[in-house]
């Protein structure tokens, strides 16, 4: 119950706008890769919005406005860019000839025969006449697909690939065309090479679709959790309604096997629950009455009636979904040059195929079709989606393998920002430890009576959610004890617990720095006077020793950093392995630790409570516990929902390994071009095996990022 209770505050990560604002988020279609993204983002500049968010891969586009009014302009901006608005991606049909597949498939059947006719002795075949009306529909579709896209893009201000394919294709056509209408003979007959550039880039879009699906298929098997019916109680009676019908206060009943619809607390029965799909933990939680239940989790033994307490976006998984969403269109720095390069690539191209044609032509001697062919196949070989398309598809999947073994990651910037890691910053209670604390001794003062003393701790730490605080209300709660009846209490970052009884007494419980050697961490003030010291110990989590081992192997060094006492602090570090220590640090103190580590090399800050928060903040990557306090999960840029420290390790290698995709796919898409667009500026390659070509090279970027869903990531072995 502790654990989902902690998890629920997921729910504070959420978007926040300002009151005058609102947050508007529409459903985008036809964007292919960050070009179209960046044309878009372009335009709601343009237009004073702010918060602005383009995911081209999950199709959605939000940003925040004063008001609806410029609603109907912002969506006819978008639509004249040659991207369509639509009411809900997952019930979206297009039209039969919207669908890139379509097109495709009826761009073959009359290019295969232009093709052909180089191969078989049909002389009808090679009839300039026959080749042009086989043509035509191909270079009418071409010409709606990429010529629509093309201009909308120029007027955009961001051109795009389909700008070079709409000219090297329609250059083609015209110089047939105008062959055929004077008829000067085979040599001017290109007809297939026109119909083939636009099928097989067609073909490439085919594949590109099928490949950037994929790598969104994290998020999308999250959201398939929410699209579950429920069973609502009415009258002592069960209607079965859509989860996204449920609201607060209903009544729901949840039969073994069915799906949990929203985020609620059991009012009668008891079962097991398989949360795997939140935190990666492949065991059933056990659950009773009055414990929360999330929505999405499966019920896989028992029955239970439980109470709607959060629906709809409210859901912790429809802010995890959110949060995702957000994290995959957050840009690592490592994008900012692809972007850059993208950006006036397509410019650069038609300017190197204009040089092309001139050069071969004037200079070279070589005559109109040469040149023309050459300048053609420079414009197709060449291929700015590959650019586009090389950061963000990494992340996606790395992101959504993270999220399916329980890492949540706020941001695709975090990926590069642990790049390099050099030092990994733990606090002591609750990270490296269990948090699950037992009182070994209370030492009360001359004439103080131990009744009213575990009264009063029990009084005040019922108001905190320390495990340190819970460990000893659960510790005193079967023990003889005076009931304490507060008015107000405080909690101090890093010091502990001030708090008045109803008769004006002020208490102080918390750590407090000594010159002594003893065993008691915790003191308890009554009106400054000491009223008495408590011991408490915690146990080290199991898998630490082992982290600590990957760590160094990995050439990371591990330090803690705990505002607990010297020698506590010491006795963990070397059960574990630790050599720096840092103890009865306060939470200034633990953000000056954390700026020296920073000037020595790349630092990440482990914690849960409210006095990591600064460090968090400080910190390159601050990573947070599942269980932690509302303050350090909203401060941390990693949430952890599997207790198991292990998933620092998976969080480390799989940040490693998007990286590594991240920069072999920008080298990919790089070297192809610099290749690629010299060979075919000097006449070497045919426009038809450059348009291939071209097709393909994004399929090898995105099919390299998706490797990242099977690639071996595991850590040395401790």
């Amino acid at each position: 119950m502790a654990y989902l209770f902690n998890l629920e505050r997921l729910s504070l990560i959420v978007k926040f706008v300002t009151m005058a604002e609102q947050l508007i988020e529409l459903n985008v279609t036809g964007m292919h890769c960050n070009n179209c993204a960046m044309s878009i983002h372009k335009l709601l500049e343009k237009k004073g919005l702010k918060n602005i968010l383009v995911d081209f891969a999950g199709e959605e586009v939000k940003f925040s406005a004063d008001d609806n009014s410029k609603l109907p302009e912002v969506i006819k901006g978008i639509e004249n860019l040659g991207f369509k608005v639509i009411d809900d991606i997952a019930t979206h049909n297009p039209p039969f000839y919207d669908k890139v597949e379509n097109k495709f498939i009826f761009c073959a059947v009359f290019t295969a025969p232009l093709l052909l006719h180089m191969l078989l002795p049909w002389h009808f075949l090679h009839q300039p006449i026959v080749q042009l009306f086989l043509c035509l529909p191909v270079f009418i579709v071409g010409c709606l697909h990429f010529g629509k896209s093309a201009w909308s893009s120029v007027k955009g201000g961001v051109p795009n690939m389909d700008v070079l394919i709409f000219i090297g294709s329609t250059s083609a056509f015209i110089y047939s065309l105008v062959g055929t209408i004077q008829n000067l003979g085979e040599q001017y007959q290109f007809y297939e090479t026109c119909a083939t550039i636009i099928t097989l880039v067609l073909l490439g879009n085919v594949f590109e679709k099928r490949s950037v699906t994929q790598t969104t298929s994290a998020v999308k098997d999250l959201i398939k959790f929410q699209h579950v019916n429920a069973n609502r109680i009415i009258n002592g009676s069960v209607e079965v309604i859509s989860a996204k019908e449920v609201r607060p206060g209903d009544t729901l009943l949840v039969n073994q096997g069915d799906k949990i619809p929203v985020d609620g607390e059991i009012l009668s029965g008891s079962a097991s629950v398989d949360e795997s799909m939140l935190t990666g933990e492949s065991l059933p939680v056990e659950k009773e009455k009055y414990d929360k239940v999330i929505g999405g989790t499966i019920l896989v033994n028992g029955n239970i009636h439980m109470l709607a307490t959060k629906v709809g976006s409210n859901t912790i998984l429809s802010q995890i979904i959110d949060l995702m969403k957000k994290a995959q269109a957050a840009k690592p720095p490592v994008q900012k040059l692809g972007d850059k390069v993208a950006s006036i690539f397509v410019p650069a191209v038609l300017f190197i195929a204009l040089i092309t044609f001139i050069l071969t032509y004037f200079v070279g001697g070589a005559g109109l079709q040469r040149s023309l062919m050459n300048a053609i196949a420079v414009m197709v070989i060449s291929c700015p989606c590959a650019m586009g398309l090389a950061t963000p598809t990494a992340i996606m999947v790395g992101l959504g393998r993270a999220a399916k073994n329980g890492i949540l990651i706020k941001g695709g910037d975090t990926i590069e920002a642990v790049a390099h890691t050099k030092y990994v910053v733990f606090d002591k209670t609750g990270t490296l430890t269990t948090g699950k604390f037992a009182i070994n001794q209370i030492k009360a003062e001359a004439g103080a009576d131990l009744e009213q003393i575990r009264g009063i701790i029990t009084a005040i730490e019922e108001r905190s959610n320390h495990p340190i605080a819970k460990s000893l209300v659960d510790g005193l709660s079967k023990l003889p004890k005076q009931k304490v009846i507060l008015k107000t209490v405080k909690e101090e970052k890093g010091l502990g617990m001030r708090a008045e009884d109803v008769d004006g007494n002020h208490y102080f419980l918390g750590t407090a720095k000594q010159n002594t050697n003893d065993h008691f961490n915790l003191s308890l003030y009554k009106n400054q006077a000491l009223l008495a010291q408590v011991a408490i110990d915690d146990e080290v989590k199991p898998e630490t020793a082992s982290l600590i081992i990957q760590l160094k192997k990995m050439g990371i060094v591990p330090v803690l950093l705990s505002g607990d006492k010297k020698d506590r602090c010491l006795k963990v570090a070397s059960m574990i392995g630790i050599t720096e220590v840092h103890s009865e640090k306060l939470p200034d103190e633990k953000l000056a630790v954390i700026d020296i580590y920073k000037q020595k090399g790349k630092t990440i800050m482990i914690g849960d409570g409210i006095n990591d928060a600064p460090a968090l903040t400080k910190a390159d990557v601050g990573v947070s516990m599942n269980d932690a306090s509302q303050v350090a999960i909203q401060s941390a840029s990693v949430v952890l929902l599997n207790t198991d420290l292990h998933s620092v390790i998976k969080f480390l290698q799989i940040s490693k390994h998007t990286l590594i995709t991240i920069k072999q796919n920008l080298f990919w898409a790089f070297a192809y071009n610099i290749v690629a667009i010299p060979i075919a500026a000097f006449g070497f390659l045919n426009p038809m095996v450059g348009a291939f070509a071209m097709a393909f090279s994004d399929v090898v970027v995105i099919g390299n990022s998706l490797r990242l869903k099977i690639k071996k990531v595991s850590p040395p072995a401790p």
